[in-house]
């Protein structure tokens, strides 16, 4: 039987990293997602993040518009947005995205969806999902650039994928 793996994208959380250890962050989602499952089944890519605010610049705002168009014309990839909410501080806030991937990831395993679950995010707040979604007897890998991937979240999955190890040069545009 060959295993079945539902793919879930943090997307700001894969930018950030992108942006901090790449020399680029414009990324060719289907080939950064064929290293991650290799010779498995994929079964569905789920991107999420959210969309800038209207104080950011519009050829950023564009840009980031277009890359999810491009995004949602991939056959087996569904884009899931958030939002953005500015603090008292003044600090933007992702809002809407950990616990939309929470809520997909483990209905998914009650439904039988997957075997396996490829988490492409580095935040410990994933934990309690981790554990919550191999209960339910599935397995959980992780994906992330090791200095952006939180000691607790790698302890937890069941595989731990550095990105640092991916072939960047068919990725990277």
């Amino acid at each position: 039987m060959v295993e079945r793996v539902a793919v879930f994208i943090d997307g700001s959380n894969l930018y950030n990293g992108m942006r901090d250890n790449l020399t680029g962050t414009r990324v060719n989602l289907q080939e950064f997602v064929a290293q991650l499952v290799c010779k498995r089944h994929l079964v569905r890519t789920y991107y999420y993040n959210a969309p800038l605010t209207d104080d950011y610049d519009t050829e950023r705002r564009e840009g980031q518009q277009r890359f999810f168009e491009s995004l949602s014309r991939i056959p087996y990839v569904t884009v899931r947005l958030g939002r953005l909410h500015r603090r008292f501080d003044g600090t933007l806030v992702e809002k809407g995205v950990d616990v939309a991937i929470a809520v997909e990831s483990l209905s998914l395993a009650y439904e039988n969806a997957y075997d396996t679950v490829l988490l492409v995010s580095g935040d410990g707040d994933y934990v309690q999902l981790v554990e919550a979604i191999k209960r339910k007897g599935k397995h959980v890998e992780c994906a992330m650039f090791r200095n952006q991937s939180a000691g607790v979240l790698i302890e937890y999955a069941d595989v731990f994928h550095p990105l640092d190890d991916l072939n960047w040069s068919k990725i990277l545009f």
